[in-house]
């Protein structure tokens, strides 16, 4: 029997983490993923680069530095300046929202396709318009403490706020079920906002890094793409033969044993 409950490279879990807003604590939040070999999406408002805040003097990273910093990670859209999206006419979403895609693929040099909502507010009409602006998943605010895939990308509730994330890291390092995804969310200033918060985030990178054999460090829009890409196998009525049609490999588990189908390959099980 193929299920689908395995990740790239045969590993049995993923983890993503996600960060909004694009403040210059993600100077520090980088390099510490980076230590750790962990893949951050980092959802940013593309007309508020270099902006300070006047009621909290939090300051936004300028636009020069964000294809250096977020290299090897993802940057995501937020909204132009972190408009709240069910208080604007379907038309003003999709000119909103295709508006920050455009600046933020300059700056990065690839498809933007994703997206959090700004101040967590979201309906079935910003979805819908969403879907009509190319964005292929959009993260809410609505921590569900459990570590599975979403029903809808559109829709994708998160496991934990970091500040809730340390002992769930624990146990998910050492808990080899398979399928399954720990989806970690915040803001880069609380860290700074809160005493002993940067201590903490590291605490939860060095769980989560200690079973890299059997964990999956992904960006957001690798797990849609590694989902939409298992799902689109092409699969023979008696589950059989196996065709892949994209170009990437595609992992599967078949019988309870992992295996790769590579890029236009037929497999015969």
């Amino acid at each position: 029997m193929i299920s689908f409950d395995i990740f790239k490279d045969g590993k049995n879990k993923a983890v993503t983490m996600s960060f909004d807003d694009g403040h210059v604590q993600d100077l520090r939040l980088v390099e510490m993923f980076n230590k750790y070999g962990i893949k951050g999406t980092f959802h940013l408002n593309s007309g508020l680069f270099g902006v300070k805040s006047t009621a909290t003097g939090r300051l936004r990273l300028t636009e020069d530095r964000i294809r250096e910093l977020y290299d090897g990670h993802e940057v995501s859209c937020h909204s132009t300046v972190h408009t709240t999206l069910t208080q604007l006419p379907s038309t003003e979403i999709i000119k909103d929202v295709l508006e920050d895609r455009k600046k933020l693929e300059a700056l990065c040099g690839y498809p933007v396709r994703g997206m959090s909502y700004p101040n967590g507010a979201y309906d079935r009409r910003v979805i819908e318009a969403l879907r009509a602006c190319g964005i292929e998943y959009c993260r809410t605010v609505k921590s569900h403490g459990e570590c599975f895939l979403p029903d809808d990308f559109l829709e994708w509730h998160p496991s934990y706020h970091y500040a809730d994330a340390l002992e769930p890291s624990k146990r998910f390092a050492v808990n080899h079920r398979t399928g399954r995804l720990m989806y970690i969310w915040g803001h880069g200033f609380e860290m700074d906002d809160t005493a002993g918060h940067w201590e903490l985030m590291e605490e939860i990178c060095e769980a989560l890094a200690s079973d890299k054999k059997n964990t999956w460090f992904a960006t957001n829009i690798e797990i849609v793409d590694h989902v939409n890409a298992q799902k689109g196998l092409k699969i023979s009525a008696d589950g059989k033969t196996v065709y892949n049609p994209f170009a990437d490999s595609v992992w599967f588990r078949y019988d309870g044993e992992p295996v790769v189908i590579n890029g236009g390959q037929t497999l015969y099980l």
